[in-house]
C-alpha cells in the first residue's frame, strides 16, 4: 500500500512535492540515502525545475557520500535567479567535502555580493578558511558575519573558539557568553560554556590584565577599566562559578554607571535585567556551574530550587535578540 501511495504521489505535478519531500526526508533519517535519491530523481522528473527538491537531492547524494553526483546538481544553483541561501550552502558543503577551495571560495564570494547579510555564508565560508590554517582571514570574515547578521550564532561560535586560542582576553568571553544565549541547548553549548570558565581564568591568571591586549579599542579599554578593579573578589578562591557572580555583579554595576550610553550592549542589558529580577546568581550558575563541577552545580540546583526554577522557567521563555548597531570590535 505504501508503495502503490509513493508511486501516486510522484506521478502527481507540482502540488505533490511536499508529500515527495517527507518522504525523501524520513529515508534520509533512517540512512537509507539511496531510496532517498531515488524517489527524489523520480519527482524532478515532473519537477525538472523545482528548486527545493534539487537542493533535498543534492543533501541525499551528500549524505551518501555521492559527491559527483551532489556537485552535478548543485553546481547549477549558482546560475538560478531563485537561488537562495541554503542552496550556496549546499554546493559549499559539496565544494569542501571535494577539497576544491578556489572555486569554493569563488562561490561564497559571489553568494556574500547576493546576500551580504548572511550569517550562514560568513560562518562557512570562515570555517574553510579555518581548515586552510588561514586563521586571521577566517576571523576577519566571521566577525564580518558578526556585524552583518548579529543574531546568527555560528559566527560568535567560531569566533569565541577562536579567540580562546590567542592571546586575546575579552572577545572570547564576550562572544562565548553571547553564544550559550543564542544556543542555549546543543552540545556546542556545552562546548563554549568550558571556553568561558578556562577563558575567565586565563583573564585573571596575570596580574597584568591588560597585558597584549587591545586597549587601542576604546570598548575594550572601557572593559578593562572595569573588569581589573574586581580581581580582589577572585583572591584565594580562584575563579569558580560563586567568585564568578560576584566580579560580574560588580562590573555590571559599573559598567552602567560609566559607560551604557557610550556603550549600548545588550549582552549587558541582559545581565542587567537578571541581575534586578534577583536572577543573576542563577544564571552564572547555568553558565559556568557545570563546566566548573557538575556535582556541586546538580546540588547547588536542588539548594536553591525556587531560584532555579525561576531562571529555568524564564531562560526557556525568552527570546534573546541583538539588535544592529552594537559592534565594537576593531579587527586589524
Amino acid at each position: 500500500m505504501f508503495v502503490v501511495n509513493l508511486t501516486q504521489a510522484q506521478q502527481e505535478p507540482a502540488g505533490d512535492v511536499k508529500t515527495v519531500q517527507e518522504t525523501a526526508k524520513n529515508y534520509m533519517k533512517q540512512g537509507d540515502y539511496s531510496n532517498a535519491v531515488l524517489v527524489l530523481n523520480r519527482a524532478l522528473q515532473s519537477n525538472a525545475d523545482n528548486l527545493e527538491l534539487q537542493k533535498d537531492l543534492t543533501f541525499a547524494y551528500y549524505l551518501n557520500r555521492d559527491y559527483v553526483h551532489a556537485l552535478e546538481v548543485a553546481q547549477k544553483f549558482p546560475d538560478r535567479q531563485d537561488a537562495d541561501v541554503q542552496s550556496f550552502q549546499l554546493l559549499g558543503m559539496v565544494y569542501k567535502a571535494i577539497e576544491e577551495v578556489k572555486d569554493c571560495e569563488k562561490m561564497y564570494k559571489a553568494a556574500l555580493k547576493k546576500f551580504p547579510n548572511s550569517g550562514t555564508l560568513y560562518s562557512e565560508y570562515g570555517e574553510m578558511k579555518y581548515t586552510k590554517k588561514d586563521y586571521a582571514e577566517a576571523i576577519k570574515i566571521w566577525e564580518k558575519g558578526i556585524e552583518s547578521d548579529p543574531g546568527y550564532s555560528g559566527n560568535y561560535y567560531n569566533a569565541a573558539k577562536h579567540y580562546y586560542f590567542t592571546t586575546d582576553k575579552v572577545w572570547g568571553l564576550i562572544y562565548g557568553e553571547i553564544f550559550v544565549n543564542l544556543e542555549s541547548y546543543s552540545k556546542r553549548t556545552a562546548e563554549i560554556k568550558n571556553v568561558l570558565l578556562d577563558g575567565y581564568k586565563k583573564l585573571f591568571s596575570d596580574v597584568n590584565l591588560t597585558k597584549d591586549q587591545d586597549t587601542k579599542n576604546e570598548f575594550v579599554k572601557a572593559y578593562f577599566d572595569i573588569i581589573k578593579s574586581q580581581s580582589s573578589f577572585i583572591g584565594s578562591n580562584g575563579v569558580t562559578p560563586e567568585t564568578l557572580s560576584a566580579v560580574r555583579t560588580k562590573f555590571i554595576l559599573d559598567w552602567y554607571a560609566k559607560n551604557a550610553t557610550r556603550f549600548p550592549f545588550r549582552l549587558f542589558e541582559y545581565q542587567q535585567q537578571l541581575l534586578k529580577a534577583g536572577m543573576f546568581d542563577a544564571y552564572n550558575q547555568w553558565v559556568f556551574g557545570t563546566a566548573a563541577n557538575l556535582p556541586a552545580y546538580e546540588n547547588w540546583t536542588k539548594t536553591h530550587q525556587e531560584e532555579y526554577n525561576k531562571f529555568d522557567y524564564f531562560q526557556h521563555n525568552r527570546v534573546f535578540k541583538l539588535p544592529a548597531g552594537q559592534y565594537y570590535q576593531s579587527v586589524k
